[in-house]
């Protein structure tokens, strides 16, 4: 039976590969994003994808969406979100400080908590809550990271909360993938040999290995493994 499934940023990047996976394997995909233009242009070109304008940092956005919604949803990857610090406007002062810090955690953190919360109810049993966190969460990067981090720790008790429903929670934590938006062609080639450096494969990141990973993660073979981060980052911050 085909799912219903909810990319949210799923317009470019690694949520439009996410959202073509679900699509070419018969899902009903819906995806979100704050900008029509890649919205519209990813719905038209991935066929059995829909697209719904929506800032997930937004509550009353959120209940617009819940709106537009099947009743049912199968699989909900938090993907919406991304370095905030590139946008902002360089100013170093203590209230800029508090607003920078704030973009980070709304983007990173409470997005995926607040769309998780308002569409909690219609999660089907034997469905997933997938979110994309980040190596930063290991590593540092200021807000970043510790958005990041916070998301995982809080999907320790999403885990909790969503398991006696036969719900799982999980995040998928990438390394550099090369090909997207996220460095917003900001990214020094020196930089970029030093993370392919730091792994043990000798190479960057792309989208279908985070694909994979969160498909595995959203069918019948993950059922038992909830309140996890999937590390994929090429070993270059490993685990035991």
């Amino acid at each position: 039976m085909a799912r219903t499934i909810l990319v949210t940023g799923g317009g470019t990047g690694i949520g439009r590969a996410l959202a073509a996976h679900f699509a070419g394997a018969g899902d009903r995909v819906v995806i979100t994003g704050r900008r029509p233009g890649p919205l519209r242009e990813a719905a038209a070109a991935l066929g059995g994808v829909t697209a719904e304008v929506c800032d997930h940092t937004d509550p009353a956005a959120l209940l617009r969406l819940a709106t537009a919604l099947p009743d049912r949803l199968d699989v909900l990857v938090n993907n919406a979100g991304g370095q905030t610090d590139f946008d902002t406007d360089g100013a170093t002062d203590l209230a800029s400080f508090a607003r920078d810090f704030r973009a980070n955690l709304d983007a990173n953190l409470l997005g995926a908590a607040l769309t998780t919360r308002a569409l909690a109810d219609r999660l089907a049993a034997g469905g997933a809550v997938i979110h994309l966190g980040s190596i930063a969460a290991d590593q540092g990067s200021g807000s970043y990271g510790a958005a990041k981090a916070g998301l995982a720790s809080w999907n320790v008790e999403l885990a909790r909360t969503l398991g006696p429903r036969g719900i799982t929670a999980n995040v998928v934590s990438p390394g550099y993938i090369a090909g997207t938006e996220f460095f917003r062609d900001k990214l020094a080639d020196s930089r970029r040999e030093q993370l392919i450096a730091a792994t043990a494969t000798g190479r960057p990141g792309h989208v279908d290995d985070i694909t994979g990973a969160v498909a595995f993660l959203a069918s019948p073979a993950a059922r038992h493994i909830t309140g996890q981060v999937l590390n994929v980052n090429g070993g270059a911050v490993t685990t035991r």
